[in-house]
């Protein structure tokens, strides 16, 4: 039972005060499709966590107090900062904000001590969607769309977070769960004048993982996935009346190898953000 709704704790090695539970891989009464009541699925088949990291939640599901805070070895750690970019076989770790067919806007607190997962906001309340999100969508820790570069081909610059990443295979995911993925291409979404990658992925663990390698493979056995992906993000921010987001590279999504750079470029970003090589105009918390 959810019995805290107190605001973030200081961090500490032990759990933060109003904890009301850990969730680890093998916690499968979740807080990912359950705790959004617009879910669609009645049968909920998880995807397979990296047992190594587990989250405690602090505050209520629904509220601005809400919080997940990320452990590893019994230490709060920050997702971004503290989980490899890459696992040990060269796989992508991805971190699970928004579980598929779930609405509530959940986000890694950039500017927060060891940057939990909270609840967006939207003109003082928790944001939702105006619809489910029928994707597992995240992060890559140890990425970060610098503002400060232009890319020459779609003369914008980064949006000043992590690298997002889009997983779109058949089992869900935890919202703060971290599972490894493979990429196979990318979109270069525009959103307010900013880029903002999408990396497309699918967990290695998913039934159908050992088909796709590239794009082509997507429309084979995942049949108008690219085209549903495209449109939802698109046309999300409509319902609230702004404009369609828009895209670059003629609305066409790059492949594997692309997305590959992408993923080198942001990670070098990172390392430069890191190092006070890089300008932060933001107040992003980096430890």
């Amino acid at each position: 039972m959810l019995l805290n709704n107190s605001g973030p704790a200081a961090m500490s090695d032990e759990a933060p005060k109003g904890v009301v539970h850990s969730v680890s891989a093998v916690d499968v009464t979740p807080n990912c499709a359950k705790s959004d009541s617009e879910s669609r699925n009645t049968d909920v088949i998880m995807a397979t966590e990296v047992p190594e990291y587990t989250t405690v939640e602090e505050g209520v599901h629904g509220t601005l107090d809400f919080r997940a805070h990320f452990k590893a070895g019994g230490n709060i750690i920050s997702p971004w900062h503290d989980i490899p970019l890459r696992a040990s076989d060269g796989s992508l770790h991805f971190i699970c904000e928004i579980p598929k067919e779930t609405s509530a806007k959940m986000e890694i607190a950039t500017k927060e001590l060891k940057n939990p997962i909270k609840q967006d906001v939207k003109k003082g309340a928790p944001r939702f969607h105006p619809y489910n999100i029928n994707w597992n969508y995240g992060l890559l820790p140890q990425t970060w769309e610098d503002p400060s570069v232009m890319n020459p081909d779609v003369q914008c610059s980064g949006d000043n977070d992590p690298v997002d990443v889009v997983e779109i295979g058949s089992r869900t995911c935890r919202s703060g769960g971290v599972y490894k993925v493979k990429a196979f291409g990318v979109l270069a979404m525009i959103d307010s004048g900013e880029l903002d990658w999408k990396i497309m992925t699918i967990c290695v663990d998913d039934p159908k993982s050992h088909l796709i390698h590239e794009l082509a493979d997507v429309e084979e056995h995942f049949p108008g996935t690219l085209h549903s992906v495209r449109e939802w993000f698109r046309n999300y921010k409509t319902p609230d009346g702004k404009p369609p987001n828009k895209f670059g590279y003629n609305e066409e999504y790059q492949s594997r190898e692309f997305a590959e750079h992408v993923i080198q470029e942001t990670s070098e970003f990172y390392i430069g953000l890191k190092a006070g090589q890089r300008p932060d105009p933001s107040g992003l918390v980096l430890a």
